[in-house]
C-alpha cells in the first residue's frame, strides 16, 4: 500500500456509525491506503465499541490497519488526517432531565461538546486535517469546532450529502431518469428544513436543471419541501433517524475530498464562507465544491442563481445569521 491514513470517529457504537465504519476500510474509500482507524464514544457506551473490533477483524479488510477506542477523544485525536464526527446529542431524547425538542436546545447542548472537540482536533489533529460534522445542528456544530480549533489550514465541513442524495432521488423519480446521470446537485445554506435545494442548476444527462424539468409549481410545492422534509419523513417511517444513507453520504463526502472533481462538475457540502455568492464570512454555509489536484477544496464560484434561489438561499443565510448568534456566548 502506498500510504496510510487515520480516521477519527465519533459516536462510534451508534447506528450510522455501524454502517459507516466497514466502509472506510473497505478498499475504495481510500484507495489502497492503510487506514487506522480511532472509534470514540463516550464512557457509558464504550465497551460496547469491543464487539465492533471484534467484527471489523473477523471481516479480514485488507486495507485495516489498527483500530482503537476510546472515551478520550483528544488522545483519539493525535496525528489524525480525517474526523467524522457523527455523535451528538440528538433531538427527542431525554437529557439532564428534560426531552430535547427545540433546536435552540441542540444549539446549547452541543456546543460545548464542539468547544471541546475543536480544541482538540487544533491542537492534535494534521495541520491538513479535514473534518466532517454529521452530528446535527451540523453547520452550526462545524461553526463553533473551528472558531475553538483556531487553525485555519484545518478544513472544516458540515454535510449535506445526504440532502443532495435524497434531492437526485426525487429528480430521478421526477425525470425517469437514471440517478448515475445527475450531477452537481447544490444544497445552499443550511443543513435543516430551511436548506435551498437546487433544481436548476443540476445537470440531469448534461442538461441544466432549468431547461429539463421546467416546472416551477412542482420544484417549489414538491420538490423543495421532500428534501428539506426528508429526514423527518424517515423517522416518521422507520420510528429512527437515517442511518444507511446517512453514513453512504459521509462517505461520498470523502471520498469527493479525495479526489480531483471532474471538470465542470461539483459536490455538496457546508464550509466557511469566504463572502462567496454574499454570505457573510466565516458562516458554515453549504456550497458547490469542487476538489483541485493538490487535494485543495474551494467553492465553485460560477454558477448563476435566479431570483427564486436568492430569496430561498437568504432564507437559510438569516438562519445560519440566528444560530450563530445563538452561541456566541462559545466564541472566544
Amino acid at each position: 500500500m502506498s500510504s496510510s491514513v487515520k480516521v477519527v470517529v465519533t459516536g462510534a457504537a451508534g447506528q450510522i456509525a455501524y454502517s459507516l465504519i466497514p466502509r472506510l476500510v473497505d478498499g475504495r474509500t481510500f484507495g489502497d491506503k492503510k487506514v487506522d482507524l480511532a472509534l470514540v464514544e463516550i464512557p457509558q457506551v464504550v465497551d460496547k465499541l469491543e464487539g465492533l473490533v471484534m467484527e471489523l477483524e473477523d471481516s479480514y479488510f485488507p486495507n485495516m490497519g489498527q483500530v482503537t477506542y476510546t472515551d478520550n477523544f483528544a488522545e483519539a485525536s493525535k496525528d489524525a488526517d480525517w474526523f467524522l464526527l457523527v455523535g451528538s446529542i440528538p433531538r427527542g431524547i431525554v437529557y439532564n432531565g428534560k426531552k430535547i425538542e427545540e433546536r435552540s436546545d441542540l444549539l446549547s447542548i452541543n456546543g460545548g461538546i464542539f468547544v471541546d472537540q475543536g480544541k482538540a482536533i487544533g491542537s492534535y489533529g494534521k495541520d491538513d486535517a479535514k473534518i466532517l460534522v454529521v452530528g446535527n445542528p451540523a453547520n452550526t456544530n462545524a461553526f463553533i469546532g473551528k472558531n475553538a480549533a483556531n487553525n485555519d489550514n484545518q478544513l472544516w465541513m458540515a454535510m449535506t450529502m445526504l440532502d443532495s442524495n435524497r434531492a437526485k432521488s426525487i429528480i430521478s423519480k421526477k425525470t425517469n431518469t437514471n440517478i448515475d446521470d445527475i450531477n452537481n446537485m447544490i444544497i445552499w445554506g443550511n443543513h435543516s428544513p430551511t436548506m435551498y435545494p437546487d433544481a436548476e442548476n443540476v445537470l440531469i444527462s448534461n442538461e441544466l436543471g432549468s431547461s429539463v424539468i421546467n416546472d416551477m409549481e412542482w420544484t417549489e410545492s414538491s420538490f423543495i419541501p421532500k428534501v428539506q422534509q426528508r429526514g423527518k419523513a424517515v423517522i416518521d417511517a422507520r420510528g429512527a433517524s437515517s442511518a444507511t444513507s446517512a453514513a453512504k453520504a459521509a462517505i461520498d463526502t470523502v471520498m469527493a475530498c479525495e479526489s480531483p472533481t471532474l471538470s465542470g462538475n461539483c459536490f455538496s457540502a457546508a464550509i466557511a464562507s469566504d463572502g462567496s455568492y454574499d454570505v457573510p464570512e466565516g458562516l458554515i454555509c453549504g456550497y458547490p465544491l469542487i476538489t483541485l489536484e493538490d487535494g485543495t477544496i474551494e467553492i465553485k464560484r460560477d454558477i448563476s442563481l435566479s431570483d427564486f434561489a436568492k430569496s430561498k438561499f437568504k432564507i437559510s443565510i438569516d438562519e445560519l445569521l440566528s444560530e450563530k448568534e445563538a452561541v456566541k456566548h462559545l466564541m472566544q
